[in-house]
């Protein structure tokens, strides 16, 4: 109000002074009239004064509401840019969670393969060879003397149970196979001892070595017996 007041009082004024000094010039004469111009000149630059300072005020509230809105706009961008990073975050610790869940899920199924492989068998592990007797006694020492563990057992006894029944005197007159391990020919297990033929331990010693040489352990000399009938 006082910026209009400026702008349009001191204009109003201006004529209203002007027109008081037509009037008095009319009656007080030259001199009186030259006082007037004057006086009407400085308030014609009072008018313009006045102009001038509306003016720069109006051009300093521009400025100061540009720079608010600036102000509000960087602010606004700020939190653009926190809300992004923010979930661009979350994405990556999703994606890690999910990596980490899919590492354990891959391990786990390697893991359950490595043992499905390693022991093609159903049943417990023996806690020692004491659990057997007979020939099976003396094949669970051997097999632990020739460096395997004791799970490696039940493969084993599943093996040659299925040979000769631990038997090791067994004989397939079809094939010529003999002993617990079915050496084919029996020969062979002399290379172990000459008593191949009456000794279930030379018989046991011989089948080891076949087995280690050919399969790597029991449990995959029985996988390959399960899958081909023979090994």
């Amino acid at each position: 109000m006082s910026r209009l007041w400026s702008r349009f009082g001191a204009r109003t004024a201006a004529v209203a002074l002007l027109s008081v000094g037509v009037a008095g010039g009319f009656y007080l004469g030259e001199d009186r009239q030259t006082q007037q111009q004057g006086l009407t000149a400085q308030v014609g630059l009072e008018v313009d004064q006045a102009e001038y300072a509306y003016q720069r005020d109006r051009q300093a509230d521009h400025r100061i509401a540009s720079a608010k809105q600036r102000a509000a706009e960087y602010q606004a961008r700020l939190r653009a840019a926190a809300a992004a990073q923010e979930a661009a975050e979350r994405a990556r610790e999703a994606e890690a969670a999910a990596a980490s869940r899919k590492k354990e899920r891959t391990a786990a199924e390697a893991k359950a393969k490595a043992e499905a492989t390693a022991k093609p068998y159903a049943g417990p592990i023996p806690a020692s060879c004491s659990e057997y007797s007979g020939n099976r006694a003396i094949g669970c020492a051997l097999m632990l003397q020739e460096g395997f563990g004791i799970d490696q057992f039940p493969c084993l006894d599943k093996l040659w149970t299925r040979e000769s029944g631990w038997n090791h005197k067994a004989y397939n007159a079809g094939s010529g196979a003999y002993g617990i391990p079915q050496a084919l020919p029996g020969s062979k297990m002399g290379s172990v001892a000459d008593d191949w033929k009456t000794n279930p331990a030379t018989q046991i010693k011989w089948g080891l070595g076949y087995i280690e040489g050919r399969y790597d352990d029991p449990c995959g000399a029985w996988a390959h017996s399960e899958s081909s009938g023979w090994y």
